[in-house]
């Protein structure tokens, strides 16, 4: 695993991973673009052949729930938000998906739109509209972090449309995300992208 470098933005997800994925290089990066832009300076200063962001995120279309892993096949920056127009491919995701089927969990692909402020309501019908399946807050300004590493983007769906946070039922979609992120991160524990 000591080839493998893990961006996790918050501490919860941090610890989550490393717990899941003992000996493996985690790195809490913080919340949002401003902390993921900092944070990719340090990440690119760090060791590791390849890198990945791995965390929460949250669902955009109807049928997405609580505990889904999304594998990104690109990230970027939402085109409304004025950030520059920056589209990431994930040259991991399949590796990532062959390594996380067949574990338990639900795993789909497709793209992760990133933005400013936490999408909730309509907003989330916005940026599924313009093609991606699932949004955060990080992913395409950690990318920088990598360098010329290959990268990919591992993200379990913490709320959607059907499940927004701010709901009563919000409690038990956490735990089902959290228990998919730590079954993930097993399954990444002792993987060599490229193997």
């Amino acid at each position: 695993m000591s080839d493998l470098l893990l961006a996790a933005p918050l501490r919860v997800e941090a610890l989550l991973i490393a717990s899941a994925a003992r000996g493996a290089l985690v790195r809490k990066t913080g919340m949002g673009p401003q902390r993921a832009k900092a944070a990719a300076g340090e990440l690119a200063a760090q060791a590791g052949n390849a890198m990945l962001v791995l965390g929460f995120c949250g669902g955009l279309d109807a049928g997405s729930v609580p505990g889904e892993v999304i594998v990104a096949d690109q990230v970027y920056a939402a085109p409304d938000e004025c950030h520059p127009d920056e589209r990431v491919r994930c040259d991991l995701m399949h590796e990532l998906v062959g390594r996380l089927t067949g574990r338990g969990l639900k795993v789909r692909t497709g793209d992760v739109v990133c933005v400013s402020r936490l999408a909730l309501g309509e907003r989330r019908a916005e940026l599924h509209a313009g093609g991606a399946i699932a949004v955060d807050m990080e992913s395409v300004w950690l990318a920088a972090g990598a360098r010329a590493r290959p990268f990919g983007v591992v993200r379990i769906v913490l709320d959607s449309p059907a499940h927004e946070l701010m709901r009563p039922q919000a409690a038990a979609g956490a735990v089902r995300a959290a228990r998919a992120l730590h079954r993930a991160a097993g399954a990444l524990h002792d993987w060599t992208p490229g193997d």
